[in-house]
């Protein structure tokens, strides 16, 4: 079994995209152990928790970033998790968490990275930004996490147009539909990517 716990910090859509996959038989061989959290009322948790799934918050209070990642990191570790996914989790991680982690965390990006991407692109405002700068298409990127900022390397990116009538609201709900659609498959790829390399 291909084991992931998914990290999220606010209503977590597309976590519901990829449990929805998960109980429609679409992700077979994969087990969602874990969905994980820095807010103690943020809707993702509450999400996986109605939903018979298992979930731990972790207080990051009077912690240091580093102290609050050794705490996540054990808790990943006690599930012997294959693949950390990142569902609007507004934390940055530390780099020794991931250097534990090496090449098993992905993030989904609701810009086409390099474009609009970095510590201060986050939520409405990569919207507002694509908007202000009269783009033509938008769209979302799904790569790995590596010490930077939304620098991992790219897995895929599918974009969808910007309209003139666009507000921000209007571009998030394209976007999210991209996420919702292809990041449960870049999952399954991931896992059937790992299951060759097993059996070989």
């Amino acid at each position: 079994m291909f084991k992931i716990a998914v990290l999220a910090s606010t209503n977590g859509t597309d976590l519901q995209a990829i449990i929805d996959e998960m109980k429609a038989g679409k992700m077979p061989g994969i087990e969602l152990a874990l969905v994980a959290s820095n807010k103690e009322n943020c809707y993702a948790l509450q999400r996986a928790k109605e939903q018979g799934y298992n979930t731990i918050f972790i207080n990051p209070k009077n912690k240091s970033r580093e102290e609050f990642d050794q705490e996540m990191a054990a808790a990943l570790a006690a599930e012997n998790i294959d693949l950390i996914v990142l569902v609007g989790y507004m934390r940055i991680l530390s780099s020794p968490f991931i250097k534990k982690f090496p090449n098993k965390i992905i993030n989904v990006h609701p810009a086409l990275i390099p474009k609009f991407c970095g510590p201060q692109f986050f939520g409405s405002n990569v919207h507002e930004a694509v908007i202000a700068a009269h783009e033509k298409e938008t769209g979302m990127t799904i790569h790995y996490v590596d010490e930077g900022v939304d620098t991992g390397k790219i897995i895929l990116q599918k974009t969808c147009p910007v309209d003139t009538a666009d507000t921000a609201e209007a571009l998030k709900e394209k976007v999210q539909a991209l996420e919702k659609k292809w990041y449960p498959e870049v999952i399954k790829e991931i896992a059937r990517n790992s299951q060759d390399h097993r059996i070989s």
